[in-house]
């Protein structure tokens, strides 16, 4: 393949290349900008994501680090193909040392694989780590096939702490153990619904039942089929990975159709208030996986802010409130200031990605070190986990909901608001 980073280096081997002589110094050290990649879903279906984006950028851009990089940014417009697209741009005419991406598979893995091709580092977040690397196989289905990445790094949780999670929400309840599955034909819903790797074989050993109607198509208005699937099986219990737009649709046709379970914890979809506000009185006790919030226990290593600080920020400079995706986006930028102050040439991407593998960093969403803890050997060098709890929104009397931490027992540092609740009604 005819990559960007293979030009350079034929036009060097043939003479042409710039004599070492006159190679500039290291860009921090000269006070040089270091031109760095951003791609999110700015609009779009998974646009809520990219909310805090302009916050985060602003934030940035005012600390002593954010001076010395120019962040140029692209929206994927929550579709792969543009993700790829915009990610090549940055790479071939912006020409950047650095490419950071957040927010669903569907965002993070063409991007990620089109950095992997050219030999342009990238950090992403916000997707499980399963999605995010064994998507990316040439043969997802062969674990002996899979490869690591010479120039990709991830930070998030897996699907063995989000099941955790959920399974230890619903334990706090008395149900009959009969699940529902709403997973759609993506990257997310497909890894969540996988038989091996995903909740089937963990629920299936821990007793429960499982119905799974198979895989939908995103942006579906209907769903009458999985909620008499739901009826037959008598499920207590629903869970799945779903974009805003579809729960929403969702919920509000199985209230229609007298199907509310006692336990409904879903990934993605109702992880901001907006979401769960467009619900009315029913998004009460509706539980998700909560990867942060103001009460984690963490500090970026950019402006010394808590968690807590980070999030009344975002509140009192947007008058919205505050969303997971804060801190996920603020930490990006904080490990690439961190790797990018390692290193003394920052536009060679061998040196710069060595630096990020060598990444030791206590961030607004923890400790973060490409140290292989936790994982599979496979995934060692490219993915570091971060913590993961489970919470249940809560009407607030004055109007509006609360996100409320219910279970703990995957990361007992994060303190819980409360206990697990049935949905009534």
């Amino acid at each position: 393949m005819l990559t960007r980073r293979n030009l350079l280096k034929s036009t060097a081997a043939s003479g042409l290349a710039v004599a070492a002589g006159s190679l500039a110094a290291p860009a921090i050290a000269q006070g040089a900008r270091i031109r760095v990649g951003y791609v999110t879903p700015q609009s779009g279906p998974l646009a809520a994501f990219s909310e805090a984006d302009q916050f985060i950028l602003d934030g940035f851009a005012a600390t002593e680090a954010g001076a010395n990089f120019e962040v140029i940014v692209k929206d994927s417009q929550s579709n792969p193909n543009r993700a790829a697209e915009v990610a090549q741009e940055l790479i071939v005419d912006d020409e950047i040392d650095l490419m950071l991406v957040a927010s669903t598979p569907e965002t993070t893995n063409p991007v990620t694989t089109t950095c992997e091709n050219e030999e342009i580092p990238c950090v992403s977040t916000v997707a499980p780590w399963q999605p995010w690397f064994i998507g990316q196989q040439g043969n997802p289905g062969d674990p002996s096939s899979w490869q690591p990445f010479n120039y990709a790094y991830h930070f998030f949780w897996g699907l063995e702490d989000v099941i955790a999670v959920f399974t230890n929400m619903w334990g706090q309840l008395s149900t009959n153990r009969s699940v529902g599955a709403l997973f759609p034909n993506d990257g997310d819903g497909n890894a969540w619904g996988d038989p091996n790797v995903g909740f089937p074989p963990v629920l299936d050993e821990l007793g429960y039942t499982l119905t799974d109607p198979g895989r939908y198509q995103n942006l579906t208005d209907d769903f009458t089929a999985q909620i008499n699937a739901f009826k037959a099986a008598n499920a207590e219990i629903v869970t799945g990975v779903v974009i805003p737009p579809d729960f929403t649709t969702f919920w509000t046709q199985a209230k229609q159709q007298g199907f509310t379970p006692k336990a409904a914890s879903i990934g993605k979809a109702i992880l901001f208030p907006q979401a769960v506000e467009a619900l009315g009185d029913t998004g009460h006790n509706l539980s998700s996986e909560v990867w942060w919030s103001p009460s984690h226990p963490f500090a970026s290593s950019l402006s010394g802010a808590s968690a807590a600080d980070l999030a009344a920020g975002f509140t009192a400079a947007t008058g919205r409130p505050w969303t997971q995706p804060i801190g996920f986006v603020h930490a990006l930028f904080e490990v690439a200031a961190d790797a990018m102050g390692r290193v003394d040439d920052t536009s060679d991407p061998d040196a710069v990605s060595e630096a990020i593998a060598a990444t030791a960093l206590d961030t607004i969403v923890g400790r973060l070190a490409w140290d292989g803890a936790g994982l599979p050997p496979f995934a060692a060098r490219n993915v570091t986990k971060t913590p993961l709890v489970g919470g249940q929104w809560r009407l607030k009397d004055g109007g509006g909901y609360d996100l409320v931490v219910v279970d703990n027992q995957t990361a007992p540092d994060v303190p819980t608001g409360g206990a697990m609740e049935e949905i009534t009604a």
